[in-house]
């Protein structure tokens, strides 16, 4: 079932980033349906987080689509090389954002394997922000996607991810955000191979 309007529009980011685990990223790019289990996620609470892109309510060009309501697309370009995909939450000017860091891979591996240029299935085909939206066909035109039509959405498919099996921890790569870089907003499945490995 996807995720409805509802799932990303309530005020609680912190949850959703959680509940995000064991959801189900898809992609349906040029005619290639790829999608994968979500294990880790990353929260961002907007104008009082020095984490986020928003912090202070900082509106330019690329922090447009954060002001917008909840279940909407946020792609940018991280060092010049990656494209991290985060997903808009709450009502329309509060802007919450929760980062996809990494996914198990379930359909179109092969197309995943041929985009990321591997030949084997080893967690390193998604596991980072960066190289799941590789694998997934995730780029800058995403950006500000409607997450209910027909190109990325969140499914769930009756995964149910228990409390205890959930590992939070401080976010990966924010060190300039002072004390909030210490805020165990980083969530993933224990034990899931599929999860990023922190610097």
């Amino acid at each position: 079932m996807k995720l409805d309007k509802a799932f990303y529009t309530r005020e609680d980011v912190i949850a959703i980033s959680k509940e995000l685990l064991g959801k189900y990223l898809i992609t349906c790019i040029n005619g290639k349906l790829t999608s994968g289990m979500i294990v880790e996620t990353e929260a961002y609470l907007g104008a009082e987080d020095r984490a986020s892109h928003a912090y202070g309510n900082r509106k330019t060009k690329r922090t447009e689509p954060f002001y917008k309501e909840g279940g909407i697309a946020y792609v940018y370009m991280c060092y010049g090389i990656h494209f991290l995909f985060n997903i808009i939450t709450n009502k329309t000017e509060i802007p919450h954002a929760v980062l996809i860091r990494a996914v198990e891979p379930s359909e179109g591996i092969e197309t995943m394997l041929e985009r990321r240029k591997k030949s084997k299935l080893k967690p390193e085909l998604t596991a980072g922000p960066g190289a799941l939206s590789v694998a997934l066909g995730i780029s800058a035109k995403h950006n500000e996607t409607d997450l209910s039509g027909s190109e990325i959405w969140v499914e769930d498919r009756g995964v149910i991810v228990k409390k205890n099996d959930i590992i939070a921890s401080p976010r990966v790569g924010v060190a300039y955000a002072k004390e909030d870089a210490l805020k165990p907003w980083r969530f993933r499945i224990k034990d899931n191979p599929y999860t990023s490995k922190a610097r």
